[in-house]
């Protein structure tokens, strides 16, 4: 398992694994929960960007992103720091869906995945 790099290892989980050009990241939340959803979603994109940067690239190579939202009437506020972040040339394929998250603070959850 040598070729499988991981970043920011825990006793459960780790942020990021890289493999085969592919960088797979767990779900990204934010470090301050008393932001509202623009401000927890951009705090998010910018761990998001961090990561990435680590494994080599970019928000320009993600392959898939996965948005977990916890009440669907602030997918808007989501959408602005999304629309702000994204690379409007590159956006990648995009699910959002409404779900209880770990910590009721938190409303929102990103997973990405990105070549390498």
């Amino acid at each position: 398992m040598s070729d499988i790099k991981r970043t920011n290892v825990g006793p459960r989980l780790s942020d990021m694994a890289v493999y085969n050009g592919v960088a797979y990241l767990a779900g990204q939340v934010p470090t301050d929960a008393s932001l509202d959803m623009e401000g927890q979603t951009a705090q998010v994109l910018a761990t998001i960007d961090d990561l990435l940067a680590q494994a080599g690239t970019s928000k320009e190579r993600i392959l898939m992103a996965q948005i977990y939202v916890t009440n669907m009437a602030e997918f808007p506020a989501m959408n602005k720091a999304w629309d702000q972040w994204v690379s409007k040339e590159n956006a990648p394929p995009r699910a959002t869906v409404e779900a209880r998250l770990a910590n009721p603070d938190f409303k929102v959850e990103i997973v990405v995945t990105a070549a390498v």
